[in-house]
């Protein structure tokens, strides 16, 4: 290979930017040049970085017992499970562990399959779910699914938060319906209890399986534990990732007792690995201790009501809809001390680490009134 043919698979674009170090809520790059990181690794790094206790954990057990298969138990995994038990909403009872949010709602597709013997999948437009073939394929991107084509088949797509929808596309046919509370790629779109209500109903009456993905939302973004606690929802199946274990590779599905895999039909490698559930042990101590999730509530009141023009989201997951496209804005917010993203092709979307300072919280704010044109205003 030669120089010029090397280097990494260009899929996710370049920011220009060398990150070289990280310490709470801030990341500096190889030119000394500090950021408040609203990126936060795509919303999973939800502790921040170097967090002490989470640091402390990962080195002591990758000093004891880095790598278990899946047929073996162990401390720091049974310890998890109980403790995601406990936090779930009520009737989760039973735990799979993977390596991301994608392969969570695989599993979650398949288990709703074996469970109904039924194909159709219903989800929502505007979802976004992952990127491997089935998530995908219940990801409404019309590009997408036609540069990969042919996806999986039977996936149907109503309109988000229109509960006429549902009572259309619910019935004896479908084997599940894919939800997330907060849409976040999509725009930062919070459900309405309406629709949350209905949805949950329907699923009953036909026996439905309820899949809700809280792969963005969960552990304490939206300031809950999970973003069902907003809704007094209680899903079939759950799932999980990003902050489950605050950046280190993880994700999780938690499912009803009824819902199952057939032995062998189902798996992973480096799931639920003593690292991972390490970490994940970790970050869930600093969750559940003090006020951590109740201040996250606080301070995102605090930050949209702090930016110069009207947002969309719960907790410390905040979009600013745009009249223009968002993504020129992100390298302005950068030369200001601002890491963001963008949600769709009009929304600036601010994903702080859950422990972001009032200060540092003020300094986006400053950076979003410094770039943002005077005359600009929400779609």
């Amino acid at each position: 290979m030669t120089a010029s043919a090397a280097g990494e698979l260009a899929v996710h674009g370049s920011r220009g930017i060398r990150l070289v170090r990280g310490a709470g809520a801030l990341v500096w790059d190889e030119h000394g040049n500090e950021y408040v990181d609203c990126v936060s690794s795509n919303g999973a790094a939800i502790l921040g970085h170097a967090h002490p206790h989470v640091t402390e954990a990962l080195t002591r057990q990758a000093g004891t017992l880095s790598s278990v298969a899946g047929a073996f138990e162990h401390v720091q995994k049974d310890r998890l499970i109980e403790r995601l038990v406990d936090l779930a909403p009520e009737g989760l009872t039973r735990v799979f562990f993977c390596n991301s949010g994608t392969e969570a709602v695989e599993a979650a597709l398949k288990l709703a399959r074996v469970a109904t013997g039924r194909s159709k999948i219903v989800a929502a437009k505007r979802g976004f779910h992952g990127r491997t073939f089935g998530s995908m394929s219940v990801t409404f991107n019309p590009a997408q699914h036609a540069l990969f084509a042919p996806v999986l088949g039977d996936c149907e797509f109503i309109a988000f938060n229109k509960t006429s929808d549902l009572d259309a596309a619910l019935d004896e046919s479908v084997s599940a319906l894919v939800l997330e509370l907060v849409q976040g790629e999509g725009g930062v779109y919070p459900a309405e209890q309406e629709f949350v209500s209905r949805a949950a109903s329907l699923c009953r009456r036909h026996g439905i399986v309820l899949i809700i993905d809280e792969v963005q939302t969960g552990f304490g973004r939206t300031g809950k534990m999970f973003a069902c606690e907003h809704y007094a929802v209680e899903p079939d199946i759950m799932c999980l990732a990003k902050g489950i274990a605050g950046g280190f590779p993880m994700g999780a599905v938690l499912v009803r007792d009824e819902l199952a895999f057939p032995p062998g039909s189902h798996g992973s490698t480096f799931g639920g690995s003593p690292l991972a559930c390490a970490v994940a042990n970790a970050v869930l101590d600093v969750l559940t201790a003090g006020r951590l999730i109740d201040d996250v509530a606080d301070k995102g009141d605090r930050f949209r009501e702090s930016l110069p023009l009207p947002t969309r989201g719960l907790g410390l997951m905040v979009g600013v809809p745009l009249r223009e496209p968002a993504r020129p804005f992100l390298p302005l917010l950068a030369d200001k001390g601002v890491l963001g993203l963008t949600a769709g092709k009009k929304v600036l979307r601010f994903l702080p680490p859950l422990i972001v300072s009032e200060g540092e919280l003020a300094r986006v704010a400053a950076a979003m009134r410094a770039v943002l044109p005077a005359d600009d205003a929400p779609v």
